[in-house]
This record gives structure tokens, C-alpha cells and sequence, in this order.
């Protein structure tokens, strides 16, 4: 018998047919009659015949025919929306689906998490939708040998917090055996108490991911079974409703994990591909799935822990390297426009400083400019010009970005471990036989690096901005002002630096580091906390700010070799500039830019920019082995000369300093 699960009025109704020849209009009528058979006015309606509606789905808001059979229409066990002429959604309720989402794809490929070798840009994956997940078998041993302490303990009675006793400031007080139940569910009730906008499925399927992770190593004392079937639900796609706000990092990210659990137990909401947001009881029945019964000390292992602060961390760190890469990209064509010198990208300047990002910097730089091997007609055409050296937004790139770079590879070390870490408490010890109360579930460690990241990566959008106004000013650039012709009657990118000069004054407030405030929390039990998911949550913002920036420069640096026609720049940025042109066309006469500056944004998101570049300068890199001499014999080690440095080139072309 087919079954569809419909919205009404802020509530979900499941209604079978005995037959797929039923109309979408008798599907909604049936809908609208149950929903005034459970109120007692009737909903304000005199009779189902006088209810005017259309239905739609869940899924994609698609409005269907009232006239077209459900068998035609409708999956078995679809989801749709009846919405009612004239009325006006109550403020809470939430849309079926969120404005921008794809659905994922339906793949069968899997990664087995162990708890022990997760990786950043594993979890971005996980978060996308391109994996599902499976436990290791040591995993699923671990598992069980926590649990039997678990067992041991509840059977002996024994006082261990957060099992037998309540929690926070009520750890001192012992749990009847009898009552130990209502602890799991009164400690889910308690914790719910986030606020703000839901994660995006993204974020929310990367936490999910982050959380089995942590269980799968084996000290949180989670049941298999239970495991298994919070495995299940993620690799539905099944996702509970998270908002963002509400950790401050310690203990853990009760609030928002505790959101998270919340929907394993069939309550509150939840998002699926095929449901929208859903009570969370029908997204699970939706999918063959039946809600959590929480055992002794699970309700715990599933809401403690450092996973929000550190899956955002994971997407920081990935944005943030793709970002860095692909500003030396969009600097080096900069300097191309502004007709610059690569004198400042020499390999023995940089040998006797040796930092490694600020030499992998200088090595793009020439890896991308060389004449010799990329000739350039426009580095030709002032080959002999009377200018000795460039500003420092030009000339001190490898140095601006370079500790970029570096501040992202310290971040994310953090981060790796942090990922594959346990952050539970109380741990258990199987090996041991042991539960030991400790501190793991502080964020400070992920707070302060995402500080750090966020200080370091805005930098790029800091000179880049820089750039822009050099590209703008004729006094600077010898290009058209605003690089535009007819200036006065066209504005070109007056408006553009300015949107990024706005976005670099925001980052300068957001910078400020969220981890050297406390406050105290739980009657002084938690008396020192990380506020680490401010730190996460203003990290990706600012990246956010430093990508648009970034690719208001690239617009300008490509609007500027329109100028110097038909002279063409080195091959791999002639290549970049085909990219960009391929999704925006010059700027002949103003026209609304937002477009554009998002269009080159999704380049660099996608990371398309640094696809185009990238073969270039790893063929440079294959033809530059092995490398001149550092200057101190103790400057590298010979791995990081391999990996980071390049022989010298000529630029007898170039002007020297």
C-alpha cells in the first residue's frame, strides 16, 4: 500500500493509499481531513470541501497537477506540502528545504573510519556527500570492549560520573539503577538549548561524520549497536536539525551535538534528500530506520566532544589552503598587468630566509612568470624601463603569503589531531578496566588555532586589496582609472574596491581572537572555557571575505589585460584569463558586477583557478631538480629543499634592484 508523508500547517501526517489511481487533490483533501480530525476547532474550517490548496514537494518545491494520479506523480513514501490558500507559516516553522542545497548523490563508496587516520579533506568529503561510512574491524572491537566496562560498572553499581551519577555540578549525586533511564533522556532534554540558523547539511553531515569518528576509537563506551545505527542514519543522509550557536567549547559542544543526538532519538527535526526538514520520527521511518533507545553513558558519548569547533576547523583549514594557492595565482597576474619585476622572486633571496611557505610562494611566482620558459610579451614590452623595484604588495608577496601558508600547515596539524582525538568525558579504558574523569573536551586547542588562522589568512585579502587599488589608480597602474573607458560616464571598479576595502575593515573586526575570552559556566564547574565555536564560525567567515576579495582582484586583473592588447602574458595566466572570460565578458560599459564578482568567486571556491595552473607549475617544479644551494648549510633539511625550493633563473629581461 502506497504511503506519503504530508505537511500541514506545521505538521507532518502520514497517510496511506489503497490505491496509486487516487488523485494529488484527494491526497491533500485526506491530508487537510486529518489534520482538523486532531484539532479541536477543526482548524478553523467548517469542512474539508471549503480548503483551497495547492501541493507541493519537499524535495524540490515543485507545485503538482491536483488533477494527476499519485501513482504518475509520487514515490512511495514522498514527501510533500500542502499549503493553504491565504495563510501566513507560523515563525517556526522551517522551509522543507534549504535555498541552495543539491541533493547528494547516491554512491556506494565508503570510507572506514578508525578513529585514527581521518583527514581534513576526508571529512570536507564526507561533508559533500561523496562518501558513506563503515567502521574498521579493530573499530568494532575497540567499541565493544569499552562497552563491557560500561556493563561491568552498571551491573556492580558502581559511582562513576556521568553513568551512575548526574552530571556538571550534580556530579556528586548517585543515580538509583532504577532511574538511570531518565538520566539519558533528562540529560538530552537539558543540553537542547542552542539557538541561531540550522548548520547547512554540509556542516551538519561533516559533524555527524566527526562524531563517529571519535566513537569508533573505542573510549566513549557507545554501545556497537547504537553506533551502527547513528552509521545508518548518516549514510541516509538523514541530518538533525543543529544551530550554530550556543557551544562556548567546554565542556565539549554540548549544546549543538546534544541537537545532534536528539534527532537519533526520533525527536525535534531532521533533513533528508528525499524529506526536506521533517519531525525527525518521519525522516527516520522515511528511511527504513527506527529512533535510538539510549543505554547508560550513551547519551553522554554522543554529546561530548570538541566536534563542532573542529569539523568548521576542518572546512577552515580546506578553504583557507585552496585560497592561499590560488592568491599567488591571481597576485602573479597582477604583476603581470602592473608590469612588475620577478627579480624579487629570486631563489637565493628567499634561500637566505629560508621560511618554507615564503619560498614555495617565490617558487609559484616564478614558476608562472619565468620568460624563459613562459615567454611574455608583456613583460618584454618594458624590459628596459627605468624602474627599479615594486611596491611591497607586489614585490613582498612570498613573504605576505608565505607565512599564510605557513600558519595554514601549523593550523591544520592541529586540527588533523584534534580530529582523532578522544574528547570525551569520563574516558574509558578497556584495556584498563578503567573510567577516569579528565579535561579532553576543552576546545582550547582548535580555539586558538582557528584564531590564528583567521589572523593569518586575512592577510591575503589585506594586500590584495592593495593590488586593487593599484589596478584602480591611473597615477599607479598607467591603465584607464577604475579600468574602464569613458571614465565619469562609466564608473567600472570604483565600486568593486570599495566592496573590498569593506570586506577587509570586517575581517579586521573578526580577527579579533574569540578564545582569550571566558566565561564561567555551571555554577563555576566549567569555570574556564574555549569559546571555540565562535573562533570556527569567524574563521570561515573571514576565508569567505578573503575568497570574494580575491576575486575582485582577479575581475580587475583581467579587465586589465584588456588594456595591454594585444600584447599576451606568460601561457599559464593567458590560461587563467581564459577561464575567466569564459564566465565573464569584459568590462566594456558599466552593468551590474555583483554577478561577475560571484562567478569569479565560485572559480575560486571550486578551486577551477588553480586547476588551470596547476600542471604548470608542477611541470616547472619536475624541470627545476634538483635546486640551487642555500646559503647556510643548516637552513633546510633535504627533504624540504626537495619539496619547496627551485634553481634560479635568469632575468637578465628583467630590471634589477
Amino acid at each position: 500500500m502506497p504511503r506519503y508523508t504530508v505537511h500541514v500547517r506545521g505538521e507532518w501526517l502520514a497517510v496511506p493509499c489503497l490505491t496509486g489511481a487516487n488523485t494529488v487533490r484527494w491526497l491533500g483533501k485526506e491530508a487537510v481531513r486529518r489534520y482538523m480530525k486532531n484539532k479541536p476547532d477543526n482548524g478553523g474550517f467548517a469542512s474539508v470541501e471549503e480548503v483551497k490548496f495547492c501541493v507541493q514537494r519537499c524535495k524540490s518545491f515543485g507545485l503538482l497537477d491536483l488533477d494527476d494520479t499519485l501513482d504518475n506523480t509520487l514515490e512511495d513514501n514522498e514527501f510533500v506540502e500542502v499549503v493553504i490558500e491565504g495563510d501566513v507559516m507560523s515563525s517556526d516553522f522551517i522551509a522543507s528545504k534549504l535555498e541552495g542545497v543539491d541533493l547528494y548523490p547516491l554512491l556506494s563508496i565508503y570510507i572506514y573510519l578508525d578513529g585514527n587516520s581521518l583527514t581534513p579533506e576526508d571529512l570536507v568529503n564526507l561533508g559533500k556527500g561523496l562518501y558513506k561510512i563503515k567502521l574498521t574491524p579493530e573499530a568494532e572491537a575497540k567499541v565493544r570492549q569499552s562497552r563491557e566496562v560500561i556493563e561491568r560498572i552498571v551491573k556492580e553499581q558502581t559511582v562513576v560520573y556521568g553513568i551512575t551519577t548526574g552530571f556538571g555540578k550534580f556530579a556528586r549525586t548517585v543515580i538509583p539503577t532504577s532511574k538511570l533511564k531518565y538520566v539519558v533522556c533528562n540529560l538530552e532534554n537539558v543540553v537542547i538549548a542552542g539557538v541561531g540558523k540550522p548548520l547547512i547539511p554540509e556542516r551538519s553531515r561533516m559533524l555527524l561524520a566527526l562524531r563517529i569518528n571519535v566513537l569508533a576509537k573505542g573510549y566513549s563506551g557507545i554501545s556497537l549497536e547504537t553506533l551502527q545505527q547513528v552509521i545508518e542514519a548518516f549514510n541516509a543522509s538523514c541530518l538533525p536539525y543543529i544551530p550554530e550557536k550556543g557551544t562556548v567549547g567546554a565542556s565539549g559542544d554540548l549544546a549543538p551535538l546534544s541537537h545532534l543526538a536528539l534527532g537519533f532519538i526520533g525527536e525535534g527535526k531532521m533533513w533528508s534528500p528525499k524529506s526536506g526538514w521533517a519531525d525527525a520520527k518521519y525522516v527516520l521511518q522515511a528511511h527504513g530506520l527506527k529512533p535510538i533507545t539510549l543505554k547508560p553513558k550513551e547519551g553522554l558519548a554522543l554529546i561530548n566532544g570538541t566536534q563542532m569547533i573542529s569539523s568548521l576547523g576542518c572546512e577552515a583549514v580546506e578553504r583557507a589552503s585552496a585560497i592561499a594557492r590560488q592568491s599567488d595565482i591571481v597576485a602573479a597576474l597582477t604583476l603581470e598587468v602592473l608590469k612588475g619585476t620577478t627579480r624579487a622572486f629570486d631563489t637565493d633571496i628567499h634561500a637566505v630566509r629560508a621560511h618554507r611557505g615564503q619560498i614555495e610562494v617565490a617558487f609559484r611566482f616564478r614558476s608562472l612568470l619565468d620568460s624563459d620558459h613562459h615567454p611574455s610579451e608583456i613583460a618584454e614590452s618594458h624590459r628596459f624601463c627605468d624602474r627599479v623595484q615594486d611596491a611591497y604588495t607586489l614585490r613582498c608577496c612570498p613573504q605576505v603569503h608565505g607565512v599564510a601558508n605557513d600558519t595554514i600547515a601549523f593550523v591544520k596539524d592541529i586540527i588533523t589531531t584534534e580530529i582523532n582525538s578522544a574528547t570525551d568525558n569520563p574516558m574509558v579504558f578497556a584495556e584498563r578496566g578503567e573510567i577516569i574523569s579528565g579535561g579532553n573536551f576543552h576546545g582550547e586547542y582548535p580555539a586558538k588555532a582557528l584564531d590564528y588562522l583567521a589572523i593569518g589568512v586575512h592577510e591575503l585579502a589585506a594586500i590584495s586589496e592593495r593590488r586593487i587599488e593599484r589596478l584602480c589608480n591611473p597615477s599607479l597602474s598607467e591603465l584607464p582609472a577604475f579600468l574602464v573607458t569613458e571614465g565619469g560616464l562609466n564608473s567600472g571598479f570604483m565600486i568593486a574596491h570599495c566592496t573590498a576595502a569593506a570586506l577587509v575593515s570586517e575581517n579586521k573586526a573578526l580577527c579579533h581572537p574569540s578564545s582569550v575570552d571566558s566565561l564561567s559556566t555551571s555554577a563555576a564547574t566549567e569555570d574556564h572555557v574555549s569559546m571555540g565555536g565562535w573562533a570556527a564560525r569567524k574563521a570561515l567567515k573571514v576565508i569567505e571575505h578573503v575568497e570574494q576579495v580575491l576575486a575582485i582582484e582577479l575581475l580587475a586583473a583581467c579587465q586589465g589585460i584588456e588594456f595591454l592588447r594585444p600584447l599576451r602574458t606568460t601561457t599559464p595566466l593567458e590560461k587563467v584569463y581564459d577561464l575567466v572570460r569564459s564566465g565573464v565578458r569584459p568590462w566594456l560599459k558599466d552593468r551590474f558586477m555583483a554577478p561577475d564578482i560571484e562567478a569569479a568567486h565560485r572559480l575560486l571556491v571550486e578551486q577551477k583557478v588553480w586547476e588551470v595552473a596547476e600542471p604548470y607549475i608542477e611541470k616547472y617544479r619536475l624541470e627545476h631538480i634538483p635546486e640551487s644551494r642555500p646559503v647556510s648549510p643548516t637552513a633546510f633539511s633535504l627533504d624540504s629543499l626537495r619539496m619547496n625550493k627551485c634553481v634560479g633563473t635568469d632575468h637578465s629581461d628583467q630590471n634589477e634592484l
